[in-house]
């Protein structure tokens, strides 16, 4: 058989981290195609990050209508109208533009776009519908997956995917899970006018975020009318009329007029017949690579979601950039997992990076603690009952700013410098030293002086 292959690089999946790795693959010099089956740009820009954030702009503007008042504007509220389907329409025209932009960077790259349902036939052998192509690499870029318990009625139950064209906005909701997802779908909701309750069968939802973000994210969602129901969960969901009727665990029963789990995702690796060629993947799914995105298979590897590491856009982002540079490149280069900043976009923001108290005190550190409690400014006025967080994290040996954590408006977009600062280690004198922008919530990072533990 003949070295000479139809491409260098298939990529399977064209989400953030596949459309990254198939541009960076093809401007190095690479014949690659790219094998999508439903939408350019993957969960992210379609069912994920982007329209999610849309909304979240949208279900904040009822505050900012309330907070004019103190700023002279009389905003007539009882004549204020919603038009969801307004927001949808719009949302979508959106969305189809970034897939216009991702169809363009890949074809001005030179990259091949297949669509279709893509399986492997061998090690070098993609094959799409009645078509075959053959590639020395493949890559597994497929993503992630909502998964629905298995209770009586899960087919009642909606995911994040479908939150995004629902037709019309229930009165009432329930939102099933304690992670990302729950928390932000919650706060659109409640923003929205909509009776929310959220249900999270362990004690506090956001587990593995900083124990004062959690305590401080439960208080903040509370006062925006959000029914939190913690140690409990969904037995059984069942359609009643145009309403359902849930069933808890501890034998009662909610009525509403939604019901969406967010409940956790699985790696999308149906159909694509990995294990058949001798991949494995991991108890919870997951493709199992080496640090270098390899699977078991030499001209197979995989990135993203798909293999498990934080699901995070900017991650899969990083990744391609590191396989590309591999495949096609100096070989040079590796991911580093430490001090990934997040954003959690409930209502308020969660901004995060580096270590939470409770790991560094795990991972052995005598810590000094810093912590700020405050109303925002721009609440004075307006006399909102909404709270600020900010918290610094710092190994008292070194001084070294282990962690710092955000619950308040704008904590993403302040949490991104703050990532830059932790990753080149600064120290909490450092900060110290920096000159404050005033007046912002920002400048509270650098003006924490005495320690609280």
């Amino acid at each position: 058989m003949s070295d000479q292959r139809d491409f260098d690089l298939i990529v399977i999946g064209a989400g953030s981290g596949g459309v990254r790795l198939a541009r960076m693959s093809a401007q190095r010099g690479a014949r690659v195609a790219v094998v999508e089956s439903r939408y350019l740009g993957g969960t992210c820009v379609n069912v994920g990050c982007v329209p999610k954030k849309l909304f979240v702009y949208g279900a904040h503007v009822h505050d900012e209508l309330e907070d004019a008042a103190g700023y002279g504007w009389q905003v007539p509220l009882d004549d204020v109208s919603f038009d969801w389907p307004k927001l949808v329409a719009n949302k979508n025209a959106e969305i189809e533009r970034l897939n216009g932009i991702y169809g363009r960077m890949l074809e001005n790259a030179g990259v091949t776009i297949i669509e279709g349902t893509a399986s492997l036939s061998d090690a070098h052998t993609v094959v799409v519908g009645d078509t075959s192509y053959r590639a020395k690499h493949i890559t597994i870029a497929t993503g992630s997956w909502p998964v629905v318990p298995d209770v009586p009625g899960k087919e009642c139950i909606l995911t994040s995917n479908e939150m995004f064209y629902l037709p019309q906005l229930p009165k009432q909701a329930v939102v099933w899970g304690g992670g990302y997802i729950a928390v932000e779908f919650a706060g659109i909701l409640a923003g929205l006018g909509v009776d929310t309750t959220l249900l999270y069968r362990g004690d506090l939802f956001l587990r593995g975020f900083d124990e004062d973000v959690r305590r401080f994210t439960e208080q903040e969602m509370r006062k925006k009318g959000i029914n939190l129901r913690f140690g409990v969960t969904i037995d059984s969901v069942e359609a009643e009329n145009a309403l359902y009727r849930v069933r808890l665990n501890n034998g009662e029963t909610l009525e509403t007029g939604l019901v969406m789990a967010a409940t956790g995702r699985r790696a999308l690796v149906d159909g694509l017949g990995l294990t058949d060629l001798g991949i494995q993947l991991s108890a919870s799914g997951h493709v199992v690579v080496d640090d270098h995105f390899q699977t078991a298979v030499p001209s197979i590897t995989a990135l993203g979601d798909v293999i498990g590491t934080p699901q995070l856009t900017p991650v899969a982002l990083a990744q391609g950039m590191v396989l590309s540079r591999r495949l096609f490149g100096d070989g040079k280069g590796a991911m580093d997992y430490s001090a990934i900043p997040t954003a959690v976009f409930c209502q308020p923001n969660i901004g995060t990076v580096g270590l939470t108290e409770e790991e560094a005190r795990a991972a052995g550190h005598q810590l000094k603690i810093y912590r700020s409690e405050f109303r925002p400014m721009k609440y004075t006025l307006s006399g909102r009952d909404e709270r600020s967080l900010m918290k610094l994290v710092v190994d008292e040996e070194t001084d070294k700013v282990l962690g710092a954590h955000m619950v308040g408006p704008d904590a993403g977009e302040i949490m991104q410098g703050l990532a830059v600062a932790i990753k080149a280690g600064a120290t909490k004198a450092q900060f110290d030293s920096t000159i404050g922008i005033h007046p912002t919530s920002a400048e509270e990072f650098v003006t924490m002086r005495e320690p609280v533990a």
